[in-house]
């Protein structure tokens, strides 16, 4: 397993669209500049362009990781990446609006993570080779492994209290979870769908999942 999070970044810029960058964000800094040692000078002198809160303008890198530090949730997010699936950059963003503990890349290392972002600098991302490693990283600190997917043996996501100390795991876009994986969940749950199409990307189901447990265990 090798921690994947990188404090230091050349460009401290997240990519946006051509010509909306007079739109993003804050520009640079009236002077004199607060005397706060959590502000970057370079941010301060050319402006702030990252897709961050307004509360984290202008701050580090490394200090607005710390700060999300401070009040991470014990919510871990595992993908599956057989396919080099664009929905685990969504996964990982919106695990980053969640503020969660952990994200963990099962299978190959290397993941698409132009849907990221680049949010994947403000939080823990972990690599696992198989279902097993995961498995065991997930026990040594007292995690409980819940799949998400329309699979025989699942319930009602609506159904269920998840954990509070949980990792919700989620399969390749089509192939979903593979036996592997669900071998090593204690329970498995789905979303419940009203319209023809069999399943929802990945992406999606990781929001809608990610919702129904801060409801029960998110501070408002």
């Amino acid at each position: 397993m090798r921690h994947d999070r990188q404090i230091t970044v050349s460009d401290m810029t997240d990519p946006i669209s051509d010509g909306a960058e007079a739109s993003v964000g804050v520009g640079p800094h009236p002077e004199p500049w607060p005397e706060d040692p959590r502000l970057d000078p370079d941010l301060l002198a050319h402006g702030d362009r990252r897709n961050v809160v307004d509360r984290y303008r202008y701050w580090r890198l490394e200090e607005i990781v710390a700060d999300l530090d401070r009040t991470r949730h014990p919510l871990h997010i595992a993908i599956q990446n057989w396919q080099h699936d664009f929905n685990i950059g969504s996964v990982v963003r919106t695990a980053n609006a969640f503020n969660v503990a952990g994200v963990h890349i099962l299978g190959r290392r290397r993941w698409n993570r132009r849907g990221a972002m680049v949010t994947d600098r403000y939080l823990s991302v972990h690599h696992h080779e198989g279902a097993a490693e995961l498995a065991a990283w997930l026990a040594g600190r007292g995690i409980t492994p819940v799949g998400v997917d329309n699979v025989e043996g699942s319930v009602a996501l609506e159904a269920v209290r998840l954990p509070r100390q949980v990792c919700l795991v989620f399969g390749s876009e089509g192939a979903g979870l593979t036996p592997e994986v669900v071998g090593i969940c204690s329970q498995l749950v789905a979303i419940t769908q009203y319209g023809s199409t069999r399943s929802i990307n990945a992406g999606a189901a990781a929001a809608i999942a990610m919702y129904h447990w801060a409801r029960d265990w998110a501070q408002p």
